[in-house]
């Protein structure tokens, strides 16, 4: 199976309120389970704007912006998921590799990028933010650990044999990475702020030395290193780890770390966040172009300038390298600063998304993957093709499975538009009501 098709969801948190607003900025992540998305799994059960009786205007604009982030992180990653189901070229070929792919193909994919990096920093903040709208470390440990076990139950079971529609299947995504990620932070929490942040430079910058390992010489702990550090298989089971957790681990401190930026005035945390981006987009071109440090796919010039391009920015995500937290993270940080000015038809829609991460995640892994099998047997194709849909890709091909490009995003469209009646309600459900279990779905 590549590791560079698998599905790249990505799910984050809802953050309680923060000190300077009454009931603050809360964050949620599409996938997981509990907020992290609360709602979706990394953090917990949130409250919209219109939920906080106290939210200030300040604390009510700063919970749009990452909840409009959010929520355009989740229909990109729906994107990913609808092509892995649906894309013929996805059933033969990674959509990055330079010898065999399109731009137009290479840009879906690599927009997708920003999913995993956005939701697991997300989740970080999230973290802090609920700290400093007043848990004490103890509850914010307990919940930590609550919900990202919860999160990992929710990857070995529902969200795994969603991809696959196989059982038993161990396929360890980023709802696994968020939740081993979440139990890490239960412990490291306890640090001083800055040594979290320390820890987590250290882990993201330094991981990638490791790579020429051989984990052979560990023996019987040989699959702990897949399990932490590179993707692949697990021995004696059917299985793959494509999000080895430490290097998530390494962007969830990191959001921890920098969650005080998200508590500034206005202004101020425009300015920061700006500043932030552009210094690791330019620290990541520095890198790329000039030093050829911090990624295992070094820049292959090529003929033409446009693939060319394509081969500056085609960086490592199993495991996620230097290069590609940097470059991803920049990119998602600019686009929160956008959206903070999005109005019209669109913005209630990522909103809707954004507030109900899990819950969206979750739904969207079935609807594409039950519409694949539908449309496919409708059209003659066997159902007993689609199980282990993503890895298996010659067997679809051969029963004559797969769409073009242009169909795959008519596709999405239609996925999207089926969620959002789904997603709008749920968030309703969540406004008007604070049962516990809501905080797990």
């Amino acid at each position: 199976m590549s590791p560079a098709r698998v599905a790249a969801a990505a799910l984050c948190s809802r953050p309680a309120a923060h000190p300077a607003a009454l009931a603050g900025p809360r964050m949620s992540m599409p996938s997981p389970p509990s907020s992290i998305p609360a709602d979706a799994a990394v953090s917990a059960p949130a409250a919209s704007a219109a939920d906080a009786p106290g939210l200030t205007r300040l604390g009510a604009a700063r919970l749009d912006m990452i909840d409009t982030l959010r929520g355009l992180v989740i229909a990109l990653m729906v994107l990913d998921h609808v092509r892995d189901f649906f894309h013929r070229q996805a059933l033969q070929f990674s959509p990055t590799d330079l010898d065999q792919t399109t731009p137009a193909l290479f840009a879906t994919r690599w927009v997708t990028h920003l999913c995993a990096p956005s939701f697991v920093f997300l989740a970080g903040v999230s973290i802090y933010l609920q700290g400093a709208g007043g848990k004490s470390r103890a509850e914010l440990s307990r919940f930590t650990l609550s919900r990202g076990a919860w999160l990992v139950l929710l990857e070995l079971t529902v969200v795994g044999f969603g991809f696959q529609f196989l059982w038993p299947f161990v396929f360890l995504q980023v709802i696994w990475a968020i939740g081993f990620s979440m139990i890490a932070m239960s412990a490291l929490l306890w640090l001083p702020r800055q040594a979290v942040l320390a820890l987590g430079v250290l882990i993201v910058a330094g991981h990638g030395f490791l790579g020429g390992f051989d984990a052979r010489s560990l023996g019987a702990w040989a699959p702990l290193w897949t399990v932490l550090m590179r993707p692949g298989p697990l021995p004696g089971i059917e299985s793959f780890v494509a999000y080895p957790a430490l290097p998530w681990t390494g962007v969830m401190l990191i959001g921890y770390g920098l969650g005080p930026m998200f508590l500034l005035e206005a202004e101020r945390r425009r300015r920061a966040i700006a500043a932030l981006a552009l210094a690791l987009l330019a620290t990541f071109a520095i890198l790329r172009g000039a030093v050829a440090f911090g990624d295992p796919r070094p820049w292959r010039r090529m003929a033409d300038p446009l693939f060319d391009a394509m081969s500056f920015v085609n960086v490592s995500k199993y495991p996620p390298s230097l290069q590609y937290v940097l470059a991803t993270l920049g990119v998602s940080l600019l686009l929160m600063l956008a959206l903070e000015r999005l109005r019209g038809p669109l913005r209630p829609v990522l909103l809707a998304y954004g507030r109900t991460p899990l819950f969206t995640y979750l739904l969207h892994i079935y609807l594409a993957h039950g519409l694949a099998v539908a449309i496919g047997v409708a059209g003659g194709i066997p159902a007993s093709a689609f199980p282990g849909i993503i890895g298996n890709g010659q067997r679809l091909l051969e029963a004559g499975w797969g769409m073009g490009l242009p169909a795959v995003f008519g596709m999405w469209l239609l996925v999207l538009a089926i969620l959002y009646p789904l997603s709008g309600w749920f968030a309703g459900v969540k406004r008007r009501r604070r049962d516990r279990w809501l905080s797990y779905l």
